[in-house]
């Protein structure tokens, strides 16, 4: 998933700070270290105004200035938080202060997401988008309320491999902005968790994987239910979902919510799509075949509507073949259907001209319906992507 982020704006920070008739020496002395760069000596003058005046607002905002310049952000809003609940004296200080931060470190995470992506060396992609990560992190502290932020935050965590953080982000981006985006990704991150689980499960027959699977699966499902609503046309979120229906052990529920949206809105070539899906994963090759059919006609271009025509097609011959082959009889119908395939098939690899798999899948079509040229040729595009 990398991708170029793009950076905002930093608006230039003037901190004046503001005068007072009857200052402590420690804040004047403070607001001179200041002056002067020495953020160390101003800390330690700011700290022990504080602690001889635990209600000195204009302390503690200078104190949580500084900590915003030594990057401790945590502090730095703790004690923005404490000054501003003795006095809004210094309320647009504070909001500057934060806003600055806070672009501050959203540029720098964009830039090293960037320099993460342009990077050939993997040890150093990986050192760029943890400081990436680090950034954005420190961004939401300022800012705890930035989808972008978070949004940002998740493909830093997806490059740098640390995919088991995406959770909360990602439920961030949810609560503020509803996005289809987030809702897919979230979803997908329940659902891969699932199928590893899952996988664990058939290699242990440990029936803790098993009931863990499951509950990733209903989470997935509660999730990506609560995306359809917002996004009803979402390919992803569809896809993903029907996915997680089949995974779920739920294919009866998936086909029927599936089929009322085809009912519902015909002209959908993404309810078409994944009906078919379920249908094609239920071996129902006929009524399959009318979906993706369906799902290419509106839209001739959608390359996975193509693929799964084709493969349902081949699915559909193979499965007549065999039966012919099991009860002895000499019908040789499926031939049709192998035939049909090649449209779709074709169709396809004119989208996607680099797919060996799929270069694999003609050769073998073409080799079941005795043209051998095609086929040689079809395998030696096969092997020349692999």
């Amino acid at each position: 998933m990398k991708k170029v982020l793009r950076n905002f704006i930093i608006l230039g920070m003037m901190f004046g700070f503001l005068a007072f008739q009857c200052q402590s020496t420690e804040i004047t002395s403070a607001k001179l270290y200041i002056q002067q760069k020495n953020l160390d000596r101003a800390k330690e003058s700011l700290e022990k105004e504080v602690q001889k005046n635990p209600k000195s607002d204009e302390g503690l905002y200078l104190l949580g200035y500084i900590n915003g310049e030594e990057g401790n952000f945590d502090a730095m809003v703790k004690n923005f938080e404490r000054s501003l609940k003795i006095s809004s004296k210094f309320q647009k200080n504070i909001v500057d202060s934060r806003n600055y931060h806070w672009q501050n470190n959203f540029n720098k995470g964009v830039g090293y997401f960037n320099r993460g992506t342009k990077s050939t060396s993997e040890d150093s992609s990986k050192m760029h988008f943890d400081r990436s990560v680090a950034a954005f992190n420190g961004a939401i502290i300022c800012q705890p309320d930035s989808a972008d932020s978070y949004k940002n935050l998740t493909y830093s965590l997806i490059n740098a491999g640390r995919n088991d953080e995406c959770e909360t982000p990602l439920i961030k981006v949810i609560s503020l902005t509803k996005s289809a985006d987030a809702y897919a990704m979230l979803g997908e991150f329940y659902y891969n968790k699932g199928v590893k689980s899952m996988n664990a499960y058939h290699d242990s027959n440990d029936g803790a994987d098993s009931v863990k699977a499951m509950e990733l699966f209903d989470k997935t499902l509660k999730i990506l239910e609560d995306g359809k609503k917002v996004h009803p046309s979402d390919n992803n979120i569809l896809l993903i979902l029907s996915n997680a229906y089949v995974a779920a052990d739920k294919l009866d529920i998936a086909m029927e919510a599936f089929k009322q949206g085809v009912s519902q809105d015909p002209t959908n070539q993404y309810y078409r799509y994944n009906y078919g899906v379920l249908l094609l994963g239920a071996l129902k090759f006929e009524e399959a075949s009318v979906q993706f059919n369906k799902a290419v006609e509106i839209d001739s271009e959608y390359a996975n509507a193509q693929y799964n025509l084709g493969v349902t097609y081949v699915k559909w011959a193979s499965t007549m073949r065999e039966a012919a082959a099991e009860t002895n009889v000499d019908d040789n119908s499926y031939i049709e259907k192998f035939k049909l395939s090649l449209v779709p098939l074709k169709k396809y690899i004119e989208l996607k001209s680099d797919d060996s798999k799929v270069w694999e899948l003609l050769g073998r079509v073409y080799a079941n319906l005795g043209m051998q040229a095609e086929s040689k040729e079809a395998f030696d595009k096969a092997d020349m992507y692999k």
